[in-house]
C-alpha cells in the first residue's frame, strides 16, 4: 500500500485545485437547466474541465450530439490520449490489461504532470491513488457548485461564473510570455474566434464547430510556421 498512499498524498493539491474549478462548472450546469445529479454524473463520468464546459455550451445551444459534440470532445480531449501514451512508457509491469483502461480514464493534465515527474517507474497502485482524490474533488466541487446554484442570487452566480475564464487565462499567459510561438498561436486563435463572432454568415456557425475550426487551424499554423525545435543531445 506504500505506492497507493504516495499517490493519495500527491493527489491532495490536485484535488483541492479541482474543487474550485468544478464548483464553477456546477454553477453553470444548474444555470443551463440541468439538475444537480445530472451535473454530478457528468463530472464523475468525464473528468475533463474544458470538455465539460464546451459540452454544456453545445447542449445549451441545441447542437448536434452525434456530430458536433463528438467532434468537439475529440479535438479538446485528444491531448489525453497523447499523455496516456507518454505515461505508459513510465509505467511498470503492473500497469497492464484492464488496469490501463481504468487508469486512462483518470489521466488529466495535472495528474499526468505529477506522475511523469516521479523518479523511476510508477505502479498501478500509485496511479489509482493519485487519481482517486482528484476525481472525488472534481465531483464534490461540482456538487457544491450545483447546490450553491440553487441557493445563491443570480448576480452572485453570474460573478462566480467568470472564474473559469480567469483559470484559462492563468494557464495561457505564463507559457505565452516565455515562448513567442505559443503567443502567436494564441493571438491567431483569438482573431479566428473574433471573425466567427462578428463576420456575417460565419457568426451563425455553432460554438462547438467554432472551437473545432479555430483549434485545428491555429494548431496547424503553429506546427507549420512556428515548429518546436528538437533539442540536440
Amino acid at each position: 500500500m506504500k505506492d497507493f498512499k504516495k499517490g493519495l498524498i500527491d493527489g491532495i493539491p490536485i484535488a483541492l485545485g479541482y474543487i474550485s474549478v468544478s464548483f464553477t462548472f456546477g454553477l453553470q450546469a444548474i444555470s443551463t437547466g440541468l439538475t444537480w445529479w445530472e451535473a454530478v454524473m457528468i463530472s464523475f463520468m468525464n473528468l475533463t474541465s474544458a470538455g465539460q464546459f464546451a459540452g454544456l455550451d453545445i447542449m445549451l445551444r441545441g447542437g448536434g450530439f452525434w456530430i458536433e459534440m463528438a467532434c468537439t470532445q475529440f479535438i479538446i480531449n485528444l491531448r489525453y490520449a497523447l499523455m496516456s501514451l507518454s505515461l505508459s512508457q513510465k509505467a511498470d509491469k503492473s500497469v497492464k490489461g484492464m488496469h490501463r483502461w481504468f487508469i486512462s480514464f483518470g489521466i488529466t493534465d495535472e495528474i499526468f504532470a505529477v506522475s511523469i515527474g516521479n523518479n523511476g517507474e510508477v505502479s498501478n497502485k500509485y496511479l489509482y491513488g493519485i487519481i482517486l482524490l482528484p476525481l472525488l474533488g472534481w465531483t464534490g466541487g461540482t456538487l457544491l457548485g450545483a447546490a450553491a446554484g440553487n441557493i445563491l442570487p443570480s448576480v452572485v452566480r453570474d460573478s462566480l461564473g467568470i472564474a473559469i475564464y480567469g483559470m484559462f487565462i492563468a494557464i495561457i499567459v505564463p507559457p505565452a510570455k516565455k515562448n513567442p510561438a505559443i503567443f502567436k498561436v494564441v493571438i491567431i486563435s483569438i482573431l479566428l474566434c473574433c471573425i466567427f463572432k462578428w463576420m456575417p454568415v460565419l457568426n451563425h456557425v455553432s460554438s462547438g464547430f467554432v472551437i473545432i475550426i479555430c483549434t485545428v487551424i491555429s494548431a496547424s499554423i503553429g506546427a507549420i510556421f512556428f515548429p518546436v525545435k528538437e533539442e540536440k543531445e
